[in-house]
């Protein structure tokens, strides 16, 4: 299963973690593991290219983890990044269900 966590402090964002796999298919058929890291992947190189915001980030090599974490308030760029990045997150998450991704929301 996927996890996903987003970091909130009150309407601002503080970050996200991406952890597992989904377990839809096997390794290098997994439709739903692609479409998340894509998901994932694309939100973080949109932040650092197309905005100002400073962040930390920390990755695994194999795949299964990805860290976000901003170290400021965030623009509204960013904001509108993450709110894409939940929008498809939960549309994933609707079509195929909950055994396969789960999203947390914690207040920071």
């Amino acid at each position: 299963m996927i996890e996903v966590t987003v970091w909130k402090a009150k309407d601002q964002y503080r970050g996200f973690l991406f952890r597992g796999h989904a377990g839809y298919r096997e390794e290098g058929e997994d439709i739903l593991c692609a479409a998340v890291s894509a998901l994932a992947l694309n939100t973080a190189n949109s932040i650092e290219a197309f905005t100002d915001d400073y962040f930390e980030q920390e990755l695994s090599e194999d795949g299964g983890y990805l860290r976000m974490s901003f170290t400021r308030d965030v623009s509204e760029a960013t904001s509108l990044l993450m709110n894409s990045l939940l929008l498809g997150i939960q549309n994933i998450q609707a079509e195929y269900g909950m055994e396969y991704i789960t999203l947390t929301f914690e207040e920071v």
